[in-house]
């Protein structure tokens, strides 16, 4: 048996895609087969833990998982000694994004940041052609990187204006790929139509934001795959009688958060869960941008020492702008985030597909990092942190018709996952005390993770 502090290989690993000189090599492979032993496992195909198991990884895939008396320590493999600690499967950011410029170490940091995190799956919102060949070196271990689903380029009203448009991008788009579509504001009804009749004809699923035309009810009716940032849920509270001209609606609905009618949130949570619809909340995106706190004490949390003066200036001028307008007050902004998370939990409850996502990198949304604040968001939802953690675990793999290959921990899946100092059942904060991650069986111990967090946060610093 070898020791886990004698191997270099996630040293190795790190430097092939983060010593910052923007090349992207070979990734070296780590050693086949790890042992972690004496661990707590927290499976996520049920609320349990299985205690005291010795866990055994070959070829990037758990192959034996046992108590600890009845497995043999291959005398080849690496030990970690999980003594103490818990292993959770890795977890899915469902709204991410990917660096659109092709600027190699802007995109290796990024992917870095994600994985930091335990992030080992990221769905990217808006694709571009590069990403598909990304997308297949993640998946061969030729980049450290999570395993990587993307849509295609954004169709919006500025991208698609005609209905010959919608068929021939949908058309091209599946052609080319992606593995679904994107959606974004903007869109008519009549080519929205075309959108979904040409995506079912193809075979291509579609996702994303609800435009003004067509509804959240239209929306439900046409069975996106998944609708994102709860969008178009508040305006569907707005009674027909309340006379309001929808496109007065502004950040999300925020507008109306005043007239909106609760009594119909109940309908709207049995509309989607009959129409088998996904949720993406990315409640972290509301809260901080949309939300009561000052832009100056956001960007002055520790995580931002990972992204860019000019970004984080922006990111305070953005909701500093947005803050300053005179329908924002933080009373409101209360109101509105509470509205939003009653109409997540309303969704829980009425059994509707709930999918972990915050919508990162964006307004004070860090990659990696935000998806610990989407966590507690959940919870602040009123959700549990099993019920949480599954909206970044099994979920995914059910929304991508993958279940048992990642998402979980049993033999055969992937060997995806966070080691934990303590139970994050107990409290989702605990999600943060890491001893490493693993990602297709490529272990990041938490020492080189901080090292190579270190090496990011120095680069910022000096500009």
């Amino acid at each position: 048996m070898k020791s886990l502090f004698v191997i270099s290989y996630a040293c190795l690993v790190i430097c092939a895609q983060g010593c910052g000189n923007g090349e992207s090599r070979q990734i070296e492979q780590p050693e086949t087969q790890y042992a972690i032993t004496n661990v707590d496992v927290i499976p996520m195909d049920s609320e349990s833990v299985l205690e005291n198991q010795t866990v055994l990884i070959s070829n990037g895939k758990f192959s034996v998982i046992d108590n600890a008396e009845n497995v043999t320590v291959p005398e080849s493999a690496v030990v970690i000694d999980g003594s103490g600690k818990f292993l959770l499967p890795g977890l899915a950011e469902m709204h991410a994004h990917i660096p659109g410029s092709q600027n190699m170490e802007l995109l290796e940091e990024t992917l870095f940041l994600y994985l930091s995190n335990g992030i080992t799956i990221i769905r990217g919102m808006l694709g571009q052609p590069y990403h598909l060949e990304l997308r297949e070196k993640a998946a061969k271990n030729e980049i450290l990187s999570p395993r990587i689903f993307t849509s295609g380029p954004s169709l919006n009203g500025n991208s698609v204006k005609t209905v010959s448009e919608a068929r021939e991008k949908v058309m091209a788009y599946q052609e080319a790929g992606y593995d679904f579509l994107k959606l974004h504001p903007g869109l008519t009804l009549e080519n929205f139509n075309e959108i979904v009749k040409t995506a079912n004809e193809v075979g291509i699923t579609f996702s994303g934001h609800v435009s003004i035309d067509v509804g959240v009810r239209r929306a439900l009716e046409a069975k996106y795959a998944s609708i994102d940032h709860v969008d178009g849920y508040l305006e569907g509270l707005v009674p027909e009688d309340a006379g309001v001209d929808p496109s007065q609606n502004g950040f999300f609905g925020y507008n109306f958060t005043d007239i909106a009618d609760r009594n119909l949130i109940p309908e709207l949570a049995k509309m989607t869960m009959d129409a088998g619809v996904w949720v993406v909340p990315t409640q972290s995106l509301m809260e901080r941008w949309a939300g009561t706190r000052a832009p100056e004490e956001l960007a002055g949390e520790p995580e931002m020492k990972y992204i860019a003066t000019k970004t984080r200036n922006n990111w305070i001028k953005a909701v500093s702008d947005y803050q300053n307008k005179p329908e924002f007050n933080r009373e409101k902004a209360a109101r509105f985030n509470q509205l939003r998370r009653d109409i997540i939990k309303a969704l829980h409850d009425a059994g509707a597909g709930l999918l972990l996502g915050s919508d990162a990198p964006q307004i004070f949304n860090v990659p990696g990092f935000s998806i610990q604040h989407e966590l507690q968001y959940m919870i602040k939802s009123g959700l549990t942190p099993y019920e949480a953690l599954k909206m970044g675990t099994v979920n995914p793999a059910v929304f991508f018709n993958k279940e048992g290959e990642f998402g979980v921990i049993k033999t055969g899946a992937s060997a995806d996952f966070l080691l934990l100092d303590a139970n994050p059942l107990e409290d989702i904060e605990n999600v943060q005390a890491r001893s490493g991650v693993m990602v297709r069986g490529i272990w990041l111990p938490e020492e080189e993770i901080q090292k190579k967090l270190g090496r990011i946060a120095a680069k910022y610093a000096e500009k």
